[in-house]
């Protein structure tokens, strides 16, 4: 029972690093761009958290100071994209080699220092009596519940359920279109491209704060590319995206507890898992059930500048 309790509570956990860059990912694909620099501003984000509490003892400061740089780095790649409307690919790209680049010549005066503080866990009474699923479940850190309930919750009524959100989605579906009815297409895009990157810098943050407290160049180890294809996988919607940020959670545990316990499996190969995971469910699916590709199909104009005099 203690093994299952502390699977399911290491595979929240690790989700949460997923499911926050992934849910800002999604703000940044409905609207039609496409930000592959979210590799980069996680490690920002990483870097930034562990150095604030480094300095000071706060870990809320170093999340809100994260996403304070996600959404200034985010400024400047909307800027590129959505004002001088250049190749997103070539931007996010490079926003990703700058942003470890910047991480890892910061971080090596932090290089192995442990996180003076973390988020510590919230017990919510009687729920976390539960037995097994309890201390799993309602011992977690402020920012699990945000990331799982309130987060996801938020955006999918925003997206789905107001006139906002309708606006928000004709802009990625169809730019023209929306303009021509009066909405303000660079505007929505350029903000919820920045709103999009602080939250991949509060991954990052989540990360070094929450999950691995400590700060070493590569922390990262590729999610944030995880949690772009997990943006796709979920077709682009937020329940969705943070489902299967817990399921890629679950696939990160398995490779501890493996390795923990000495599974007769190589522990470069269980490390793989979640790499390997990714690769199964953007292929397998798509081989499995033709359906999927309808519900997994991107905004009819990702990756597409809207240039307003040739509508």
């Amino acid at each position: 029972m203690d093994l299952i309790a502390g699977l399911i509570q290491t595979s929240i956990l690790a989700g949460g690093v997923l499911a926050l860059a992934a849910l800002g990912e999604v703000l940044a694909e409905r609207v039609g761009v496409v930000n592959l620099g979210v590799e980069g501003l996680m490690s920002l984000g990483a870097i930034t958290g562990i150095a604030t509490v480094v300095a000071t003892p706060s870990p809320l400061l170093g999340f809100a100071l994260a996403l304070a740089v996600g959404f200034m780095a985010g400024m400047a790649f909307a800027t590129a994209t959505v004002i001088v409307r250049a190749n997103q690919v070539l931007c996010g790209l490079a926003l990703t080699l700058m942003g470890t680049g910047v991480a890892a010549m910061i971080g090596k005066a932090y290089s192995g220092i442990p996180a003076p503080v973390t988020f510590a866990p919230i017990a919510i009474p009687y729920l976390s009596d539960i037995p097994v699923l309890g201390r799993a479940l309602f011992t977690q850190n402020i920012l699990v519940y945000l990331i799982y309930l309130i987060l996801p919750f938020t955006l999918h009524h925003i997206m789905f359920r107001t006139r906002h959100g309708l606006d928000m989605r004709a802009v990625g579906e169809n730019p023209a279109a929306a303009d021509a009815a009066g909405i303000p297409v660079q505007r929505i895009r350029f903000w919820y491209v920045s709103l999009g990157a602080a939250f991949a810098a509060g991954a990052g943050a989540y990360l070094t704060l929450a999950f691995v407290p400590s700060w070493s160049e590569g922390v990262v180890a590729g999610r944030g590319w995880i949690a772009v294809a997990l943006v796709i996988f979920a077709g682009y919607r937020p329940w969705t995206a943070v489902l299967a940020a817990l399921l890629f959670g679950l696939i990160t545990s398995l490779g501890f507890v493996g390795q923990a316990r000495n599974w007769p499996i190589a522990a470069p190969i269980l490390s793989m898992l979640p790499y390997l995971g990714t690769i199964a469910l953007m292929i397998v699916p798509v081989l499995a059930w033709q359906k999927v590709r309808r519900l997994m199909a991107a905004p009819a104009a990702i990756g597409e500048p809207y240039f307003r005099d040739v509508r």
